[in-house]
């Protein structure tokens, strides 16, 4: 067998195993020595292919799909840099725990390290942030480097999607001919549907008498706090709630615990704790005995900043056995899978009858909530009013995904509870700026009615990821709140250095992205008020294709009326604790 069939049978095993372990999606970026992995990858009757020609943009794709369809992506690219862009998406899933599977072309031994082109170090290129990776071994086609190519593509998929769940790095060295025939192709496909080696991944789960001690603590606080985080598995949320309903205990959910939204039960669900948590009045006054965590560490930093002062038993459940501090104040690490923990406190507990320390924090959280909602008398485009905004205009079933920075602060501010089962999405394992709008496409590469709210600066770092939704012809609405710069740093501590303060953190831009949306043939409207932006949001859904929105603000007044609706917020939460002690 000569070499390009050795190819052939070699490169068939291992793609035709990505299809039996239901990898089904694949992003490629073209290149010359991923050749043989491309068209194979093409060639497959069971894979779908998504090309993006920009490898960070395609990385970022990859996510959002992974993101959104909750499994294992593929995605592939040639030699040399282009395998260096992939690397800030790998940062983010591997600190968000997203399965990519990452396959990356390289130049064969003999051609490295002697100035080869197009050839770099890919070697561990990923380092920590990769949960596994393998160097592939050269190309054969006997029964046993068949057999090895299906099984390690295997124990990828399972090394992927196994929690904590996250990316894997398979590095292909490949000798020319690069070009696989096809015509035989078929004929190395397993006809079975079955994987080379089935991994059958069980769940963490605590002992009975584990189990026992723990509902024993737990039931005995009186002043017991559930603070959920990012949660990927929508299962958890009915059993989170109805395990703050048996103990009494307040449910403080961030806007990526989904908890916000559902048919679920919201009695026990606090959703303004980000603004009433800044007031010395409330950290006073609330100090809790127990503390119960799920999921990753929530966005907002007021909830840190009190937490830190909260000298109490602290639990952290994590079914993905990983170590969620960023606090420093775990004093139990519980590793269990979630939901099941949730199920086998819940059946060991009696109801807790007393419902006073609850009701103080749903008091405080309606005043709260009144109190904020008084941002729908302003007249003028705010940052804050587009997302109580959105909480009224965005669809049953719809798909919001919110940029870093301000975008993602305002939306913990001013997104309620509502029963519209909108799912939000977010890029909060590294929280940069980077890569949002190729992420937010991948999402809605399967997740219809998607919304992408992202600051000018986001939307600039990533333009060119919507080269991708224009050649595939998908539908994302995205609003762009341009206040000419990055917004957040008015907020703190730096804005007080005028001098230097425009140059290095400002950074206004000036741009015009009227001119974005003609290069990528998308429809753009600049709106000029509230009722123009109502009418131009709700008409996009149904408009095809791209649709950008600019919502033009101000920085210097989002930051005064950001702290004039906080003043306002404090003086009705003194008069709900007044209210209360008299």
């Amino acid at each position: 067998m000569n070499d390009r069939d050795a190819l052939t049978v070699y490169a068939t095993a291992f793609v035709d195993e990505l299809a039996q372990n239901q990898i089904k999606d694949v992003v490629i970026s073209p290149g010359s020595r991923s050749t043989p992995l491309a068209l194979l990858l093409a060639e497959h009757p069971e894979i779908k292919i998504h090309i993006n020609v920009d490898e960070r943009s395609a990385a970022f794709f990859a996510l959002g799909l992974a993101k959104a369809m909750k499994k294992p992506v593929a995605m592939l690219c040639t030699s040399g840099t282009a395998t260096a862009n992939y690397y800030p998406a790998i940062v983010e899933a591997f600190y968000s725990r997203i399965p990519l599977i990452v396959l990356t072309a390289d130049r064969p031994h003999e051609l490295r390290d002697i100035g080869a082109p197009q050839t770099i170090n890919q070697i561990g290129l990923y380092g920590n942030h990769v949960k596994w990776f393998v160097e592939m071994a050269l190309p054969e086609s006997s029964m046993s480097m068949v057999r090895y190519a299906r099984t390690v593509c295997a124990r990828a998929v399972a090394t992927a999607a196994n929690e904590p769940a996250g990316p894997v790095h398979l590095n292909f060295p490949l000798r020319e001919p690069l070009l696989p025939n096809l015509a035989e192709a078929k004929k190395y496909r397993q006809e079975k549907k079955q994987a080379a080696v089935a991994i059958e991944p069980g769940i963490l789960t605590l002992s009975m008498n584990q189990l026992d001690a723990i509902a024993q603590e737990i039931g005995q606080a009186k002043r017991g706090l559930i603070i959920c985080g990012d949660m990927k598995n929508d299962d958890i949320k009915g059993a989170v709630t109805e395990l703050g309903e048996k103990l009494g205990f307040p449910i403080l959910a961030d806007p990526l615990s989904q908890l916000r939204s559902g048919q679920h039960s919201f009695a026990n669900v606090i959703d303004c704790y980000d603004t009433f948590l800044r007031d010395e009045q409330v950290m006073d006054a609330f100090y809790p005995d127990v503390i119960l965590r799920f999921g990753a560490m929530p966005v907002s930093k007021p909830l840190l900043l009190w937490l830190k002062k909260q000298q109490v038993e602290n639990f952290v459940i994590d079914g993905g056995a990983g170590f969620r501090d960023p606090s420093g104040l775990a004093t139990r690490m519980v590793y269990s899978e979630e939901e099941r923990f949730c199920q086998d406190i819940v059946e060991r507990l009696p109801e807790n009858r007393d419902q006073g320390w609850l009701q103080r924090w749903v008091r405080v959280n309606e005043a709260t909530k009144h109190a904020l909602s008084s941002i729908r008398n302003e007249e003028e485009l705010d940052e804050g009013k587009l997302f109580y905004k959105l909480n009224e205009l965005m669809p049953e079933h719809s798909h919001l995904f919110v940029g870093n920075s301000m975008p993602i602060r305002d939306l913990d501010t001013f997104f309620f509870v509502n029963g519209k089962n909108v799912e939000i999405y977010a890029n909060r394992g590294a929280n940069g700026i980077d890569g949002i709008v190729s992420t937010a496409l991948g999402v809605s590469t399967v997740k219809e009615k998607t919304v992408l709210v992202i600051g000018d600066l986001s939307f600039f770092h990533d333009m060119n990821g919507l080269l991708a939704g224009k050649l595939q012809g998908q539908n994302l609405t995205i609003l762009v709140i341009n206040n000419d710069g990055g917004g957040i740093f008015s907020f703190l501590s730096q804005a007080s250095e005028k001098e230097y303060f425009e140059v290095l953190f400002g950074t206004p831009h000036g741009l015009d992205f009227s001119y974005t949306a003609q290069l990528y043939n998308t429809t753009y409207q600049k709106v000029q008020n509230w009722d123009e932006f109502s009418e131009v949001f709700t008409t996009s859904f149904s408009i095809p294709g791209l649709k950008i929105i600019e919502i033009p603000t101000n920085r210097e007044s989002n930051v005064l009326k950001h702290r004039n609706l906080w003043s306002f917020v404090s003086r009705e939460i003194a008069s709900a604790l007044n209210e209360e002690i008299q």
